[in-house]
C-alpha cells in the first residue's frame, strides 16, 4: 500500500513538473557555448575588474528580458540597442527562464564591490556588476544611472557579426563577470555650437555616441562673436540678428527654448548631464551686435563671420549688462536642471584687468542668485569668487593653480593634450593646430590625474574634451575629429590610472572599428591601428 502511495505520488510530481514546463518552455540553444578567453572582452573604457568565465552565452531568438516596471527607461534603452545590433527585440517576459536577461537596481554590498575604495557617492552611484553565466545575464547597480553605465558594456560585448547555425542567426558572448565604476566625477565632452550652427539631430547624434562610451556630461558652447544659439524671452534680437549667420557667412541658426530643453532631456535619458556656456565678458559680439548698448569696446559693432578672437567685450561698469545678463541667467536656470552654469571668461582681451574681475565678480554672485554653480575658462580664477566655483584649464596651468588656492576644483581641457578640433596631423583634413598635433596615441598616453604632480588628485573635478567649431560644420566633419580620440578620453576619466595601456587600449580598440563603420560614423582611420 505505502509503495502504490509513493508511485502515485511520483507520478504527481512529474505531471506537476511535465505541466510547469509546459507552461513555462525553457529555450534550447541551437548552438553549444564556446570556449572564450579574456580577449574577447573588448569593452571600453577598460573597466575596474574582469574575471572571464571561459565559456559563453547564445544570443538567439529566443533571448528575453525578465520585466521590471521600475527600470522602463533602461529597458528600453537595453532593448533598443540590442535590435540594432541582433536585428530583432527580444521579448519581456513575466517569469524567470533560460537565456534571460536581468535588470535589477538594489544596494551594491562591499563583499560584491570588494575591490572598490572610494567614499564618493557620485561615483559609486555609478558602479555596476555584469554577470554573464552560459543561460543568464543579471546586470546590477544601486542607480539607475549605474545600470544604465552597465547596459553600454553589455551592448559592447555583442560581436558585430552574428553565426549561423542552420537557419539560426546566432551571436556569442564571453561568460565573465565585471565590477566596474568611474575614476572621475566628470567624463564630458563639449561642442561649440556658436562659430558653427548643429541641428537638434546632430547634437542627439554626437551624444548618443557619447553615451556608448559613459561620458556623463555634455558642456554646449552656446554663444561665441559669429552667433547666440538660444532663444531668449524679452530679447528676440538675440536670435534674429545674433543668430543669422556663422563662421564663413553661412545660414547660422539656434534652439528654440523648447528645442533645447528637448536636446536636455535627450541627453538625460542617457544619464547625460548638460552645462550651457555663455561666454562673457569677452566672445560677445553676437550680443553685442544684437544689442550694441551691452558693447564695451568703444567701437561700433557689426555681424561677424570670421574666427579671430579678443575684439569684443561687455561693458562691465554699464548696469544694463548686469541687468541684461541677470535675466539671461535666469532663463538659463529654469531651463537647465544642471547645478552648472558655464560663464566662459576666456580670451578677454580688450576688457582692462579690473574691469574683468568686477565683472567675473559680479555676474558669479548672479550665477548663485540663480541657484547654480560657476564654471569658468582658467582666467576667472584671477577674480575673488565668493562662492563655490570650478576652474577648467585650457591653457594657463599658473590661473589653475590659483583656482586651487581659492578652493575651487580643476576641470582638465588642456589644449595640448584633449581639445579635439587640434588636428590629428599636418595633413588632417579638419581642424587647427595652434596648441598641438594630437595623434590617437597623444591623446591617450598621459594620466590626467597626475598632471599637476604636486596637487592631491582628488582636486581633479574630471575631464573635458572640447570641439571648437572653427573648421567644421557638420557630423561627419565632427565625427572626423571627435573619433576615436574621444574614446581614449573616455577611458582616461573612466578607467583607474594604473590600468591605462595603449597595447591593450589600441587591440580592443581595433574591434570597436567595425561598430563604428557600422553606424557609419565618419572615424578617422589613425594607422597607429590596424583597422
Amino acid at each position: 500500500m505505502k509503495i502504490l502511495k509513493l508511485s502515485i505520488c511520483m507520478i504527481g510530481i512529474a505531471l506537476i513538473s511535465s505541466s510547469c514546463e509546459l507552461l513555462n518552455p525553457q529555450p534550447k540553444s541551437p548552438v553549444e557555448a564556446k570556449a572564450t578567453t579574456i580577449d574577447n572582452i573588448s569593452i571600453l573604457p577598460e573597466p575596474l575588474n574582469t574575471a572571464a568565465g571561459g565559456s559563453s552565452f547564445i544570443i538567439f531568438d529566443a533571448l528575453s528580458i525578465l520585466s521590471n516596471p521600475s527600470q522602463e527607461k533602461n529597458q528600453t534603452a537595453l532593448i533598443s540597442g540590442l535590435e540594432e545590433r541582433i536585428g530583432f527585440a527580444p521579448e519581456l517576459i513575466e517569469n524567470n527562464r533560460d537565456y534571460q536577461i536581468t535588470l535589477s537596481v538594489a544596494p551594491l554590498s562591499k563583499e560584491e564591490v570588494w575591490m572598490v575604495d572610494t567614499t564618493n557617492e557620485a561615483l559609486l552611484n555609478e558602479a555596476y556588476i555584469l554577470e554573464i553565466s552560459e543561460k543568464n545575464i543579471l546586470l546590477k547597480a544601486a542607480t539607475d544611472e549605474g545600470l544604465f553605465r552597465g547596459i553600454q558594456s553589455l551592448l559592447q560585448l555583442v560581436p558585430n557579426q552574428s553565426m549561423t547555425e542552420g537557419e539560426q542567426e546566432v551571436y556569442v558572448l564571453p561568460t565573465v563577470k565585471i565590477v566596474d565604476m568611474p575614476q572621475m566625477e566628470i567624463r564630458s565632452a563639449m561642442l561649440d555650437v556658436a562659430r558653427h550652427f548643429f541641428s537638434v539631430e546632430e547634437v542627439k547624434r554626437y551624444i548618443n555616441q557619447l553615451a556608448l562610451y559613459k561620458f556623463n556630461t555634455f558642456h554646449m558652447h552656446l554663444t561665441d562673436d559669429q552667433g547666440w544659439r538660444v532663444e531668449m524671452k524679452n530679447w528676440p534680437a538675440l536670435t534674429e540678428i545674433g543668430a543669422a549667420t556663422e563662421v564663413g557667412g553661412g545660414a547660422g541658426g539656434f534652439y528654440t527654448q523648447e528645442e533645447f530643453t528637448e536636446l536636455i532631456n535627450y541627453a538625460a535619458h542617457r544619464h547625460i548631464e548638460i552645462i550651457p556656456e555663455i561666454d562673457m565678458p569677452g566672445h560677445t559680439n553676437a550680443a553685442i551686435v544684437s544689442y550694441p548698448q551691452l558693447n564695451g569696446n568703444g567701437k561700433t559693432p557689426e555681424v561677424y563671420t570670421g574666427t579671430n578672437v579678443g575684439f569684443s567685450t561687455f561693458d562691465a561698469n554699464n548696469e544694463e549688462v548686469y541687468a541684461f545678463l541677470d535675466d539671461i541667467l535666469g532663463q538659463f536656470a529654469a531651463i537647465s536642471p544642471s547645478k552648472y552654469i558655464h560663464i566662459g571668461g576666456d580670451e578677454s582681451h580688450v576688457t582692462k584687468k579690473k574691469d574683468y574681475i568686477k565683472f567675473v565678480e559680479r555676474v558669479e554672485a548672479l550665477v548663485r542668485k540663480h541657484g547654480k554653480v560657476v564654471v569658468g575658462w582658467d582666467e576667472i580664477s584671477q577674480a575673488d569668487i565668493s562662492g563655490p566655483a570650478v576652474v577648467q584649464l585650457w591653457n594657463n596651468e599658473e590661473n589653475a593653480l590659483v583656482g586651487v588656492e581659492k578652493g575651487m576644483p580643476i576641470l582638465l581641457s588642456p589644449a595640448k593634450k584633449a581639445y579635439l578640433d587640434m588636428k590629428y596631423n599636418e595633413d588632417s583634413e579638419f581642424g587647427l593646430n595652434w596648441a598641438a598635433y594630437i595623434e590617437l596615441e597623444d591623446a591617450y598616453n598621459w594620466n590626467p590625474s597626475t598632471y599637476f604632480s604636486d596637487l592631491d588628485p582628488s582636486v581633479i573635478l574630471g575631464l573635458e574634451a572640447p570641439l571648437w567649431s572653427e573648421t567644421i560644420y557638420d557630423s561627419a566633419s565632427l565625427e572626423y575629429l571627435a573619433f576615436p580620440r574621444a574614446i581614449a578620453y573616455a577611458e582616461l576619466a573612466w578607467t583607474q590610472s594604473d590600468k591605462y595601456n595603449w597595447e591593450r587600449f589600441k587591440t580592443k580598440l581595433k574591434s570597436h572599428g567595425s561598430w563604428l563603420e557600422k553606424q557609419e560614423i565618419n572615424f578617422y582611420r589613425s594607422t597607429e591601428i590596424d583597422w
